[in-house]
């Protein structure tokens, strides 16, 4: 390990490349977690971002205002931080859906994904991570195409307006434990292509390209046209070198492609606590890029 983290300062040294590294704010916890903590909790395990779940500023994001957003934006940068943008879109309030036959639900999803858009801007923000895997699962007997096409209407509303204001919405593939729908970055640029919209791109997560066949630096070379965010953490729910996964091959692909975007760790397991992940994870990442 201490070979491979002295190859890969050499070569971040050597092409002059460096990464920009965030975290997930819910690590810390739900609603009610004062934002203002977590940011300085953040920064003081050397992050320089903050990517935001809608759900731990107000129990229903539909009621976040601009004003809101405004303030978030403000504590985060008090404390030396960028606002990366939003993930966990459709956490709350229940009742949004990609893939349903009910036109009036993707309508109100539609809206709902323009209004988080425009909380997305107010705060700074640049990425709306789309996951949200029970909000785009298949209905029984519904084919692929249909699905999409269903989806794509959705997704080019809401890429119309976060375009409009500097936001790119990142379709995150899934993998076949967490839904049906969208498993594969391959099947996802397939989507992309049909939104046909420059808001619209792709997202990479490590845990995910972990379930596809395909090898993760495979997956990145094939996606590099497409990629604009990456989520560091490992099969286990755990952080960035917690687990199995190598990132020095991770790492050697995000070079090869000139991946400039952030690397944010999102991780599922909380054990044994948010300032010991957040810290492991971002010394395992300054070892592997070379910082």
């Amino acid at each position: 390990m201490v070979l491979a983290g002295t190859l890969a300062q050499s070569q971040g040294h050597q092409y002059g490349w460096r990464m920009r590294f965030a975290i997930c704010n819910e690590t810390w916890g739900g609603c009610g977690t004062d934002f203002a903590m977590v940011c300085d909790r953040i920064a003081e395990a050397g992050y320089t971002g903050v990517e935001v779940a809608p759900f731990t500023l107000l129990p229903n994001p539909e009621e976040l205002t601009e004003d809101h957003a405004l303030k978030a934006g403000d504590t985060a940068r008090a404390a030396g931080l960028e606002v990366v943008g939003l993930h966990w879109l459709l956490v709350q309030p229940p009742g949004f859906h990609l893939t349903t036959g009910d036109a009036e639900v993707r309508r109100r999803t539609a809206e709902f994904g323009c209004h988080l858009a425009r909380i997305c801007a107010a705060m700074g923000g640049k990425v709306m991570v789309w996951g949200s895997p029970k909000q785009r699962n298949l209905e029984a007997g519904l084919d692929w195409q249909e699905a999409a096409e269903r989806a794509v209407g959705v997704l080019r509303r809401i890429a119309e307006t976060a375009g409009s204001l500097g936001v790119t919405i990142a379709m995150e593939p899934l993998g076949r434990k967490e839904t049906d729908f969208l498993n594969t970055a391959e099947e996802t640029c397939r989507l992309l292509r049909m939104v046909d919209h420059p808001a619209c791109r792709l997202h990479l997560d490590v845990k995910a390209m972990s379930d596809e066949e395909t090898t993760i630096p495979e997956i990145i070379r094939a996606s590099r046209a497409d990629t604009v965010h990456f989520h560091a953490n490992d099969p286990n729910l755990r952080g960035p070198g917690m687990g199995e996964v190598r990132y020095e091959p991770v790492v050697e692909a995000l070079r090869e492609t000139g991946y400039g975007g952030w690397v944010s760790v999102e991780v599922f397991d909380y054990t044994p606590d948010a300032d010991t992940i957040a810290r492991e994870s971002r010394d395992y990442l300054r070892r592997v890029f070379g910082e």
